[in-house]
């Protein structure tokens, strides 16, 4: 297997690229507009054919490149099948399993920073969107957002996995590239509560800045990425 993270700096956003060494089959996960490029340089380089990109969820902080991507690379645009993204070639339902020649990934429906959220699972790799996040979860004030579903994804499905399940984030704004679910479970202050009300109370009064753009960036969104 074939592994790469790359980190935007303008929306702290981290983007994944997974591919078969066998195959060269290659799929991002949760792109970047002004990124595009660099990513067809480093299938290039690697000598990978690109076939699949998934977002995670509607993004609101930044655009997303799977329509350009899939415009220069014909690879086939993936979501959850709860987006309100039409635009969508395939939707995924909670459960199902993704093909990448050998590789197997799977989709799991997160609901909570947004009500169309999926994270993907591949062996013990967590890719968590804005679901579960470093010391952190992701916020739940817009897009349907809803605490007690972000409760239910991470604390009935997400923290259900291995403890050795490696975590990589939709974004991190310390530095910090993968932890644990073991990690999170020991030292994430969200996570350490005594029930749901709890949770719900932090979630609901954490009185955070809504992203510059949002609006554009969640019409673009709907289109992948186009207006």
């Amino acid at each position: 297997m074939i592994f790469k993270q790359v980190f935007d700096q303008k929306s702290s956003t981290y983007t994944y690229l997974i591919a078969s060494s066998t195959g060269r089959e290659a799929l991002i996960i949760d792109p970047v507009l002004e990124n595009v490029e660099d990513y067809i340089k480093l299938l290039s380089e690697l000598d990978l054919r690109l076939v699949k990109v998934i977002d995670t969820h509607i993004h609101a902080d930044h655009v997303t490149g799977a329509g350009k991507l899939r415009d220069k690379t014909k690879c086939v645009t993936i979501m959850g099948d709860h987006t309100p993204a039409d635009a969508v070639e395939i939707k995924v339902k909670d459960e199902e399993v993704i093909k990448l020649d050998e590789l197997n990934i799977r989709a799991l429906y997160t609901p909570g920073h947004t009500s169309d959220s999926f994270s993907f699972l591949m062996d013990n790799y967590l890719f968590s969107g804005d679901t579960l996040l470093i010391n952190g979860t992701g916020r739940t004030d817009f897009q349907n957002g809803n605490a007690k579903d972000s409760y239910d994804s991470i604390f009935h499905k997400l923290l259900k996995l291995p403890s050795e399940t490696l975590l990589y984030p939709g974004h991190d704004y310390n530095g910090k590239m993968v932890s644990s679910i073991g990690k999170e479970k020991k030292f994430n202050p969200r996570l350490q509560i005594n029930d749901v009300d709890e949770y719900i109370e932090i979630m609901n009064n954490l009185n955070l800045k809504t992203p510059d753009q949002i609006d554009f960036n969640i019409a673009s969104n709907l289109k992948l990425g186009s207006i």
